[in-house]
């Protein structure tokens, strides 16, 4: 209860805020409430779900669909290797650890790296999947919630809503950096990911966080 109780605050509203952007999205690209909540679900990544609803509304096909997906995926994959030792089951059920991973988006990894840490280690899971799942139902409640009422929502305000998300992370990455280097990685992702959108939109992210991480990483060991 208390997990639960933990997802109704600043970082669950936020969610619930860039949800609502996404449904009025999928309402614009022509697809079905049942995407919205679907996706919500499945993938709980909501840079992801933008990504697939924008490739098909499109007219891609589902294999370019799903490699664009994954591409902006792999982000989480550090996010799962230094949360996963947190999130242990002591009874030895390996099964609720393999699920726990799902659960493993920006927000919830953001509030678990948080909250985790000072509960004792036999709590701590069960803590998570209360956050988790809470989590992953206001990412479908915000979904149909904007998809509902697209139609009287202005263009300017679905934007807004869709980049509190991201505004949160890189706040909360800011406020929780315990290095000058997780500082540094930070700045120099916001300065290099639009410069390079001007001149390869679809690598933006990647080139932002290889050429911005490298420096930092370089500049920590260094000192």
């Amino acid at each position: 209860m208390r997990g639960i109780q933990a997802a109704f605050g600043v970082a669950g509203y936020v969610l619930i805020a860039g949800s609502i952007g996404f449904g009025a999205l999928v309402r614009d690209m022509g697809l079905g409430l049942d995407f919205a909540i679907w996706s919500s679900f499945v993938f709980y990544a909501l840079p992801a779900q933008v990504i697939l609803a924008d490739q098909l509304g499109r007219g891609a096909s589902i294999l370019a669909a799903a490699f664009a997906v994954t591409l902006t995926s792999v982000r989480l994959l550090p996010m799962v290797v230094t949360i996963s030792p947190m999130l242990r089951d002591y009874r030895g059920r390996r099964w609720r650890e393999v699920l726990a991973v799902h659960f493993v988006a920006v927000t919830a990894w953001i509030e678990g790296t948080r909250r985790l840490e000072p509960l004792p280690p036999a709590l701590r899971l069960s803590h998570f999947f209360g956050f988790g799942v809470t989590f992953m139902f206001f990412c479908a409640l915000g979904a149909t919630i904007g998809f509902v009422i697209a139609a009287s929502v202005p263009v300017a305000l679905t934007a807004a809503l869709l980049f509190f998300t991201p505004s949160y992370f890189m706040l909360s990455m800011l406020a929780t950096a315990r290095a000058n280097a997780d500082k540094i990685a930070v700045v120099l992702g916001v300065v290099i990911g639009p410069l390079v959108y001007l001149v390869s939109p679809d690598l933006d992210l990647v080139v932002a966080g290889l050429v911005g991480g490298t420096i930092a990483y370089l500049s920590g060991r260094r000192r």
